[in-house]
């Protein structure tokens, strides 16, 4: 029977369910061999990588996968994500204005750059970029908390009121 990289991506995904990483990884690496230009097995590596705590070479594996999709959300989310975890403010930056220039509501987007300006201490930035992550999803649970937080350290009590109850008419 002939390998298929197809098949060799869902062996990877069950045995990286379970825990068993080295497997998973060599696996994925095994159809990359098979589908180099592949975004989702690259995408799925970098997953893998990250969950097994290799952070550098899930950065590294999850670039490639943005290179071979570039207009891929989620493969750049996820990049900006594992950045954010890195702290390295700048490659989130970058890649979140990239996606917005060509995605002005992508919510997600708003927010990590929110983080970003928030743990920069940037207080007032960090609470336009909550503001405009909520204006494209008014029912962004991870936006709406942190523009609450926001607004609390900045004393704007009547607008973490509101994030309160917009939470609360959500979580219903």
């Amino acid at each position: 029977m002939q390998e298929r990289a197809d098949r060799l991506n869902n062996q990877a995904i069950m045995f990286a369910s379970d825990g068993s990483f080295t497997e998973a990884i060599a696996c994925f690496k095994r159809a990359i061999t098979l589908d180099k230009d592949n975004y989702l097995l690259w995408y799925n590596l970098g997953l893998t990588y990250r969950d097994c705590g290799k952070l550098k070479e899930a950065c590294e594996s999850l670039e490639i996968a943005a290179n071979y999709s570039p207009d891929n959300q989620d493969v750049k989310e996820t990049l900006a994500t594992l950045y954010l975890t890195l702290e390295k403010p700048e490659k989130v930056r970058s890649i979140c204005i990239e996606v917005l220039d060509s995605t002005p509501s992508a919510a997600h987007f708003w927010n990590l750059l929110g983080v970003v300006e928030f743990q920069a201490e940037n207080y007032e930035k960090a609470t336009d970029f909550f503001e405009h992550a909520v204006f494209f999803n008014p029912y962004y649970l991870d936006a709406l908390y942190n523009l609450k937080d926001a607004y609390n350290t900045l004393g704007n009590h009547k607008g973490e009121i509101e994030c309160e109850e917009k939470i609360k008419q959500i979580k219903k």
